[in-house]
């Protein structure tokens, strides 16, 4: 009997539109839909609207492990006293556990010790944890870059009166990065499948936007098999952009 009621109540909010309306505004396709085409339309727009989120976190995220790794490599480098010993502790945590762990523990569990990260929205949480996360492998590959280097360049530097910092900014690290960017392009990919996680904390990314489409219409091999085909064609432009990089800084 209370089956009855609900199928009824929903014929009658898919007759007048309401159904539409709701599933439109919160899950951003119409389940009403009936036709194949519709479907697709739904889920194609669906998609592009998460790949924004998707590119964006990518972005802020390597911007993120960039900079951190790069001031890690550096301090490590250096030998700088206590720092060193503390980031190596950070970069082996970081690659020793598991994103998503420490995408929750982020989101769920430093709020609860720290009241003013209460606010802190999914997509905050994202881009922080991807970024973290690439900042302890993007150190580990200018570290092994920053060992390759000749000895002998630093000395040089050192002999005309640089310092340090100088000789790193100007003749070394220069050089460090170029060699790393095939490294360095991988990890950006990794980032990039990193985001779909994103979805476990309420980020509507790609990967969130096909759920929830393939939720109202149970069409689930349609749904992830498009956001597979999304995702490789993403990777391979970025592929195409590396390979174009290399080969412009291959002739220095």
């Amino acid at each position: 009997k209370l089956v009855k009621q609900v199928n009824k109540a929903l014929n009658d909010m898919k007759e007048d539109g309401t159904l539409q309306q709701i599933s439109n505004k919160w899950l951003n396709t119409d389940v009403t839909a009936t036709s194949s085409t519709s479907f697709l339309t739904k889920l194609f727009k669906a998609i592009l609207s998460g790949l924004k989120i998707t590119i964006l976190l990518s972005i802020i995220s390597m911007i993120i492990g960039l900079v951190i790794g790069v001031i890690i490599s550096i301090i490590r480098y250096l030998k700088v006293p206590v720092l060193s010993q503390i980031l190596a502790v950070y970069v082996a945590f970081f690659r020793g556990t598991p994103l998503l762990v420490q995408l929750f523990l982020l989101y769920f569990g430093l709020p609860q010790i720290f009241q003013s990260l209460k606010g802190m929205t999914g997509f905050t949480a994202t881009f922080i944890a991807l970024g973290l996360n690439a900042s302890a492998y993007i150190s580990e590959v200018l570290r092994g870059s920053f060992k390759a280097m000749d000895n002998g360049q630093m000395e040089a530097c050192l002999s005309i009166g640089m310092t340090n910092t100088q000789a790193i900014r100007r003749i070394i690290l220069p050089q460090v990065m170029r060699m790393s960017i095939p490294s360095i392009g991988n990890i950006y990919i990794d980032i990039v499948k990193g985001s779909s996680l994103a979805f476990t904390i309420g980020v509507a990314e790609m990967l969130a936007k096909a759920q929830m489409v393939a939720s109202t219409n149970y069409r689930f091999f349609e749904s992830y098999i498009v956001v597979a085909i999304v995702y490789w064609i993403l990777i391979e432009i970025f592929n195409y952009i590396q390979r174009i990089l290399e080969r412009k800084l291959s002739v220095y």
